[in-house]
């Protein structure tokens, strides 16, 4: 992922100007800033929720200056999209609820379907889970669903915004520690927004931080 010198505007406001960031395959970065910073207009922008009316960017081959409405789709299958609410499909299984995602995004085959949910719930450790309605799942078990289901596409970059808000904190440290695994193991770019302030003091890695309508990387900051 690559952008240069972008704004983020939201409506008539622009909420960060000259936004400079490059993330890595595999590397885990958390995005940091007070409420209103610009932390999710920056996400939005990111996978194509908002337009990018200035500067340029690049995530998973694409172009978002040039997103149009048959091509954000297409960029959104090459993300992963964790946010604070589960938003899963309350009526099916674990297993349905991934196979309806599988479905939706052109998988025809089901040896291969059911293949890439056994990997992927494999992955967030639910193995055990398949049959399991969301209900009867803990918030934590629920989030690793959500993650699992950002998995499946194999995406290059996974955008959690604050996906522990609504967990306790040893919850919210196996969430962490599972994105980070999924990060190193995987090799998949993970963008981590968060309030959490002791996320950070406990599980190090690179921040960059939202305030007054600009971003700040810490590891540029240090390496002055």
């Amino acid at each position: 992922m690559k952008l240069r010198n972008i704004d983020v505007i939201q409506g008539e406001r622009t909420v960060l100007s000259k936004v400079n960031m490059d993330i890595s395959p595999g590397e885990f970065v958390y995005l940091i800033g007070k409420t209103g910073s610009g932390k999710s207009s920056l996400l939005k922008v990111l996978y194509g929720a908002l337009p990018l009316k200035t500067g340029q960017g690049t995530i998973a081959g694409y172009n978002l200056a040039t997103l149009n409405r048959r091509t954000i789709p297409q960029l959104r299958r090459k993300l992963g999209i964790v946010f604070q609410e589960f938003n899963l499909l309350t009526d099916r299984t674990v297993f349905e609820n991934l196979r309806f995602v599988l479905k939706a995004t052109g998988w025809k085959k089901n040896d291969q379907i059911n293949t890439r949910i056994r990997d992927v719930l494999a992955a967030v450790d639910l193995s055990d889970k398949e049959d399991t309605m969301p209900h009867q799942l803990s918030g934590g078990e629920q989030q690793r669903v959500a993650i699992a289901r950002a998995l499946l596409n194999d995406p290059e970059l996974l955008i959690a915004d604050e996906p522990t808000g609504n967990l306790d904190p040893e919850t919210s440290d196996d969430i962490l520690l599972l994105l980070r695994r999924l990060a190193t193991e995987q090799h998949t770019a993970v963008l981590l927004a968060t309030h959490d302030y002791r996320m950070l003091e406990h599980f190090p890695a690179r921040i960059i931080r939202c305030a007054n309508g600009m971003i700040y990387d810490d590891q540029e900051l240090n390496m002055q």
